[in-house]
């Protein structure tokens, strides 16, 4: 069995109820969309448009799904307002599979026979640090040797916050004091996980946007660093989003993506927001695989991104 286990019902009910804001949402504005018609035509389109949009979803992603419609009432000539529903969420689900976001419900570190090492980087407040310790915590749960490293040396409360998870979650935490160069503590974080047999390895970064060349710079001296203990490392670059700031999430994807090559995508906070829309426009966009959902407090709230099971929370009546 994977690390994370497969998609069970206990976590399909946590799915449908963290979305459920999202779903109310989109719903609503669906049903006024379509109010007094039978069938679809421009004026359903139109108003289907601004339903996507105004669910953030994203203008250049929203203007995809329309197209694909579209085609699809060209072809089939009729087709009533009582399909829309499914046709959306066909549509949407083959845009997710084109951008390589999978039907994730079981997954497990490849065997390299060396520790498996995920860069996890996001603006502070996103829920970064706490994504990394409910990973490490799933990884753990899975029988795996975790070590994290606290390689945001730019505040104390970064470095304290991780060490914190750390301990609750009961594995290892490199670092050094705050200012050291967030490269040596990567290095070390390596070093000793490789040295003690570990299995994956999850390295904290500063979330700084204000100095792209800077935070360019420093992420790869993080990883040639890195390198020179795992010439494979990192095996993955994770950005972490806030789910709930829409557009904003957008804004900080694009940054990231500018400055690193950005592997996949954790989306935190769904579970307190309407804008779950961002995940389908987000994805597109990067041509980046979500592959972690965040839907509540709990450590086990962290699901593996399964895109037929969240459209179907999405747009389940």
């Amino acid at each position: 069995m994977g690390i994370f286990g497969l998609f069970n019902k206990k976590k399909k009910e946590t799915l449908d109820q963290g979305l459920e804001k999202t779903k109310q949402s989109v719903f609503d504005k669906l049903s006024r969309a379509i109010a007094g018609k039978s069938k679809v035509d421009d004026d359903v389109l139109d108003n289907l448009e601004e339903v996507l949009i105004t669910s953030d979803v994203g203008v250049d992603t929203t203007l995809k799904v329309i197209e694909r419609i579209e085609a699809r009432v060209a072809k089939d000539k009729y087709v009533s307002t009582s399909e829309l529903n499914n046709i959306l969420r066909e549509e949407i689900v083959a845009l997710l599979a084109e951008n390589n976001s999978e039907d994730n419900d079981n997954w497990d570190l490849p065997n390299t026979g060396e520790p498996y090492v995920i860069l996890v980087v996001g603006v502070n407040g996103v829920g970064k640090t706490t994504t990394i310790g409910k990973l490490a915590h799933q990884f753990k749960q899975a029988g795996k040797q975790v070590y994290l490293g606290a390689a945001d040396t730019f505040r104390a409360a970064a470095v304290d916050q991780i060490s914190i998870w750390g301990e609750r979650v009961g594995v290892p935490v490199v670092k050094q004091q705050m200012g050291a160069d967030p490269a040596s503590v990567a290095f070390d974080t390596l070093q000793s996980a490789k040295a003690n047999h570990a299995d994956v390895v999850l390295i904290d970064t500063a979330g700084r946007l204000h100095n792209k060349i800077g935070l360019m710079n420093e992420l790869k001296k993080i990883k040639d660093v890195m390198k020179k203990v795992i010439p494979s490392a990192p095996n993955e670059v994770l950005l972490v989003l806030d789910g709930s700031t829409g557009q904003n999430a957008f804004e900080q994807a694009k940054q990231f993506s500018a400055v690193t090559n950005i592997t996949s995508l954790a989306i935190t906070k769904l579970d307190g927001t309407a804008k779950g829309g961002v995940v389908i426009g987000i994805s597109d966009q990067l041509k980046v695989p979500v592959k972690y959902i965040g839907l509540g407090e709990k450590l086990e709230d962290l699901q593996l991104f399964n895109r037929n099971e969240f459209v179907d929370s999405l747009f389940k009546k």
